[in-house]
């Protein structure tokens, strides 16, 4: 009986082992048949509101879009990641990344200081990463087969606005400065360089890691009286030293980068920020002509009337994303992808419309041809920012460094054969 009693033990555990290694084997296989997407940017701290921004533009995409994915027998997800604008923030979330093996792409980063060591991470495991904001040219030019943007470069960003200083504002002196990060010191650096070429007196580059009391670096500038001082950083620092500067009765015109292009830029400088001028690589979403849903969708989703810059961005990076797993699902027959295979797909983005136009990216990632926008700034009240808050002036595009160096090369080629034939 005891004999009888252990057998029909040792049965009913087997037969629940068995279940439990079907459950298990099922739960796997369902896992197996999720496609997640993950985006990084800052959800807190001080340049949240762009890193929301950019999350939220994400997140939309994927709502609306994942269906042909879904259609193909795969389940897929958004898993928003908090960067904080913090390089071993981003690095340490860029590891649970690539340890979860059902995030097939990442979306992000807001900051070129977090997007450049954290993509090394993607790049050792495969991992595809699509870039709305990160305008350092490193973040490209390394290279990396997984990392690609949908945004222009600092290397002409900063051009554009010595320019526009120069010929639109008619400076003759300037003052730079700059937040210490890759974005900001790049983007001052690439602006100090074409300011020189152009002839502009630059009484000083500075950098700076401060963000609440400026006045040992206003303090020599107001005794030089530069026409225009140039911020290469972000807004949560722009915004205060702007602010400062007009209090201490600086009267110098206020210039600089995307960086600056934040509504809480207006919240922290208020009125001493109306007639700042910046750059950015991200237009007015109105100026889109495939954004005007996008705009009422974002509202009616996120409950604000607030378009933040590189929401619109987000959007289209996402649009690339999803569209290259689709294409490595199909070229895969159905089956679930590769990592490098999605890479692979969407490096190999060709003519693919977005909300803010068509995208064909180069060899190292980089879109083709971007544009840059001149913008001022025309209301102080926050809420105002994308109608009415800033104003765009001017539209710079140019094509990528690769593309250009390609066309120099073609053009050398064919004069060269000119040249053969008519001798």
């Amino acid at each position: 009986m005891k004999t009888f009693k252990l057998f029909a033990l040792l049965v009913v555990v087997a037969v629940m082992a068995q279940g439990l290694g079907v459950a298990g084997s099922v739960r796997v296989q369902a896992q197996g048949e999720t496609i997640k997407i993950a985006s990084q940017s800052p959800l807190s701290g001080p340049q949240s509101v762009l890193g929301v921004a950019i999350r939220n533009g994400a997140d939309l995409a994927i709502q609306q879009l994942k269906k042909p994915i879904e259609d193909l027998g795969f389940k897929v997800e958004f898993v928003p990641f908090d960067d904080q604008a913090t390089p071993d923030v981003g690095v340490a979330n860029a590891q649970n990344i690539v340890n979860d093996a059902s995030i097939f792409a990442v979306v992000g980063h807001l900051n070129s200081g977090v997007a450049i060591p954290s993509s090394e991470v993607y790049d050792k495991a495969d991992l595809a990463m699509v870039s709305p904001a990160n305008t350092n040219p490193k973040v490209t030019d390394r290279g990396l087969k997984t990392v690609n943007r949908v945004c222009g470069r600092d290397d002409f960003q900063g051009p554009v606005g010595a320019d526009f200083v120069f010929n639109t504002l008619k400076a003759k002196t300037v003052y730079v400065i700059h937040d210490k990060t890759a974005y900001g010191e790049g983007l001052a650096t690439a602006f100090q360089a074409h300011a020189k070429e152009l002839g502009m007196n630059v009484l000083g580059f500075e950098g700076t890691e401060e963000a609440s009391n400026f006045d040992a670096i206003l303090t020599p500038i107001a005794a030089q009286n530069p026409d225009v001082i140039y911020y290469g950083g972000i807004y949560d620092k722009a915004g205060v030293l702007i602010k400062q500067a007009r209090e201490k009765g600086i009267k110098s015109h206020f210039m600089g980068g995307d960086g600056l292009d934040g509504s809480d830029l207006v919240k922290l400088a208020g009125d001493a920020a109306l007639g700042v001028n910046f750059t950015s690589t991200a237009g007015l979403p109105t100026i889109f002509p495939d954004a005007k849903q996008f705009i009422d969708d974002y509202k009616k989703a996120f409950k604000t009337e607030i378009v933040e810059t590189y929401s619109p961005e987000a959007y289209a990076s996402t649009q690339i994303v999803l569209a290259g797993i689709e294409k490595a699902i199909k070229d895969n027959g159905g089956k679930l992808p590769t990592r490098a295979q999605v890479a692979a797909a969407i490096r190999a983005t060709k003519d693919q419309k977005t909300i803010i136009g068509t995208i064909t990216f180069d060899a190292n990632g980089d879109p083709v041809q971007a544009s840059y926008y001149i913008m001022e700034i025309k209301s102080s009240d926050p809420a105002k920012w994308t109608e009415g808050g800033k104003a765009g002036l001017a539209i710079v595009t140019s094509k990528s460094p690769l593309t250009l160096a390609a066309e120099a090369t073609m053009g050398a080629m064919d004069a060269t054969m000119e040249a053969t034939a008519a001798k």
